[in-house]
């Protein structure tokens, strides 16, 4: 018997998962007032640009009752780093209607945990779409796509703006204000997703949110020959030294000290690091006197590291003759060091302590209250994933030698062909994991008008990389970024 063409088709299209969306009603009581809201939690099947379906897109979006007219309500799109990290931790943390209660800076207990209702949601001013991007939460690839086909710089960057126009056209939201909001990862992510949606879907983003911000990654990973990381951590070392007690003669202002170890860095620190073996004698002992002052670090210890000390090295010697180990996401926190002798911290206290709480409250809430099937496997992270590897190249970057990737170039080109974008800024000053010192760097270089470099605005908090789990910057971060989205929003 022959099978048609026409039912070879049909075969084939039935074996394309369909997106699954479970759809509750809520309420949060936010200032006093009550808002109502409905949660949609599943996957959405992403298609190509030749409307072939290429994957489920994992997503949780709230969208508050009563909007008549969509172009008066604002929509955010909201996702975290890693890259292959699911947005639980903001979702959770933050800007979602439910918040994880964890003790901060200290260790949380173990289960039960505590789920609140988040008064600093963003649900009062913005509806909100937590994304997870390919391999995280329920997001995969289908149909002839493979998940590693979406594990890159530019790849990440194109199936982000993908979903973002998908569901702005399936949810009639084209006119209605919008924004990005990304943390660590996630802000190099937004770096070139406004970028990729003005210059190739045709949408022009209100404002852009950047969480722990980093564009330049050559600021982060300490590569061999290159100084410049060593100079944009110096100033976060020296606020974690500051909050520890190892600052000599600790100076009252945390601000003003900042000050002084910015102006320390891009001078006398930059000069010490550019003589290389030629630094010697007098002026060597006084690169080391004022390092030594700056990180809290002894000057035997500084001088053996040639004063280039890594992250991981500062977060262990810092405290090592308490047994102790400095958190590198936020420097605030501290855990056991059970090898006083390694050169290198073994973990990090403020994952170790924050992560299972969070993990276990979203679990629970988004099989339980969210009433997504119990069938579909949520992946916190793409880590474990098969063939997890990340593509770094970034076309933007050149073609030229390898070389950390680069987004603030992509930045730099929406704001000035796009003048009225405001981009708002987070920095924990005890984020070790993305430094404020870098970012600010990065925007120094970007060689932008003065009249749109004025529209970044920075602010600042005394907690690290998720500054939320500290009550008084997770009030500091909805007055900001509310306020940021209100006076954007309007015309």
């Amino acid at each position: 018997m022959a099978i048609s063409f026409s039912a070879l088709a049909q075969v084939k299209s039935d074996t394309i998962p369909k997106g699954e969306v479970s759809t509750t009603s809520h309420t949060v009581k936010i200032d006093g007032k009550i808002i109502a809201y409905k949660a949609m939690a599943g996957t959405m099947l992403m298609r190509n640009s030749e409307d072939q379906p290429i994957a489920l897109h994992g997503f949780t979006a709230y969208i508050k009752d009563g909007t008549t007219d969509a172009k008066t309500r604002p929509i955010t799109f909201v996702f975290n780093g890693g890259p292959g990290s699911s947005s639980i931790w903001l979702h959770m943390g933050v800007v979602g209607p439910r918040r994880a209660v964890v003790n901060d800076p200290g260790f949380t207990p173990a289960a039960p945990y505590t789920l609140e209702e988040n008064g600093s949601s963003l649900i009062d001013v913005t509806d909100i779409v937590m994304m997870d991007p390919i391999g995280t939460g329920l997001s995969r690839a289908v149909g002839k796509s493979k998940n590693k086909d979406f594990w890159g710089v530019d790849q990440d960057i194109k199936a982000i703006s993908q979903f973002i126009k998908q569901f702005v056209t399936e949810n009639d939201r084209w006119n209605s204000p919008k924004y990005l909001l990304g943390e660590s990862y996630g802000t190099f992510r937004n770096a070139g997703v406004v970028n990729y949606l003005q210059d190739n879907v045709g949408m022009s983003m209100n404002g852009v949110i950047m969480v722990s911000a980093v564009f330049d990654l050559r600021t982060l990973v300490f590569a061999q020959g290159d100084d410049i990381s060593y100079v944009m951590n110096l100033p976060t070392y020296a606020a974690t030294a500051w909050y520890h007690n190892k600052v000599p003669n600790k100076p009252a202002s945390l601000e003003a000290f900042l000050n002084e170890a910015r102006a320390f860095a891009k001078t006398e620190y930059t000069q010490a690091l550019m003589e290389g073996d030629g630094l010697t004698g007098a002026a060597r002992e006084k690169a080391l006197d004022r390092l030594a002052y700056f990180t809290g670090l002894s000057k035997t210890y500084l001088d053996k590291a040639n004063l280039r000390v890594v992250e991981p090295e500062f977060t262990e010697e810092l405290l090592r003759a308490e047994r102790k180990t400095v958190g590198r996401l936020d420097s605030r926190y501290t855990g056991i060091n059970q090898d006083p002798l390694t050169q290198y911290s073994q973990f990090d206290p403020q994952s170790t302590s924050i992560s299972p709480g969070y993990t276990t409250l979203f679990m629970d809430y988004y099989y339980n209250t969210l009433k997504v099937n119990k069938a579909n496997t949520y992946h916190v992270s793409a880590y474990s994933r098969q063939g997890f590897d990340w593509d770094w190249k970034h076309a933007k970057n050149g073609g030229g030698f390898p070389t950390p990737p680069n987004t603030g170039v992509d930045l730099a080109e929406a704001m000035s062909r796009n003048p009225n974008l405001k981009v708002l800024i987070l920095n924990g000053l005890y984020d070790l994991a993305t430094p404020f010192y870098g970012v600010e760097y990065s925007i120094d270089h970007m060689e932008l008008e003065k009249e749109i470099k004025a529209n970044f605005i920075m602010k600042y908090y005394e907690a690290g990389h998720m500054m939320y789990t500290h009550r008084p910057s997770l009030e500091q971060f909805k007055r900001e970024t509310a306020d940021f989205i209100l006076k954007t929003s309007r015309r």
